[in-house]
């Protein structure tokens, strides 16, 4: 198993191509693999903090599309009038937003819970991110629409990959190259929400 290294070669591209985080790769990655996002799609970046996903989806969605960013912690601005920040729970997006209507084309989440050390707490904790980003796009995701949401080995991970399934046209677990060697991270997409 290799060293952990957080100022590894993606860290310190990020910080020199100006990106919040080296996950800004991951996003990418997943976009040229399975283009999940298009010109003129609206994104919902769920637990967005601190804001790398953000940015790469901005590049995607072309002068007619629009990011919206939501977290707990506040975001520092994003000086793009096709970017909305709010600060509040995702499970609140409708009554923020003023409307019940699906209006997104695409949900994305790189959500991690704080880890306490405890293997079963943290198992569950990440699964819980992921079910919690797996309701929002349920209730915000259009029909047809993608989503892209982080999850790690073990825990319950196989009963939520199991129950999102059915939600889509197909469902793909995808292992990214851009992910730390001494990770067990993995990312589930799903394509053509059915709503």
């Amino acid at each position: 198993m290799s060293e952990y290294n957080r100022k590894d070669h993606l860290y310190l591209k990020a910080k020199e191509e100006g990106y919040r985080s080296r996950a800004a790769y991951k996003l990418r990655e997943v976009q040229d693999t399975y283009t999940i996002m298009k010109s003129g799609d609206r994104v919902l970046d769920v637990g967005a903090w601190p804001g790398g996903w953000t940015q790469v989806a901005l590049e995607f969605v072309g002068q007619r599309g629009a990011v919206t960013a939501i977290d707990l912690q506040p975001l520092e601005p994003i000086d793009d009038q096709r970017c909305q920040l709010i600060t509040g729970d995702a499970r609140d997006l409708g009554e923020i937003l003023g409307t019940n209507e699906p209006c997104f084309d695409v949900v994305i989440s790189d959500m991690s819970a704080k880890l306490t050390g405890i293997k079963e707490a943290d198992q569950a904790a990440a699964v819980g991110c992921a079910e919690l980003a797996l309701y929002v796009a349920e209730q915000q995701l259009k029909s047809g629409g993608n989503f892209v949401a982080k999850v790690f080995k073990g825990g319950d991970v196989e009963g939520f990959v199991k129950s999102a399934r059915p939600r889509f046209n197909k469902l793909v677990r995808s292992e990214l190259k851009s992910t730390r060697n001494t990770s067990n991270e993995f990312y589930v997409i799903g394509l053509g929400f059915r709503r």
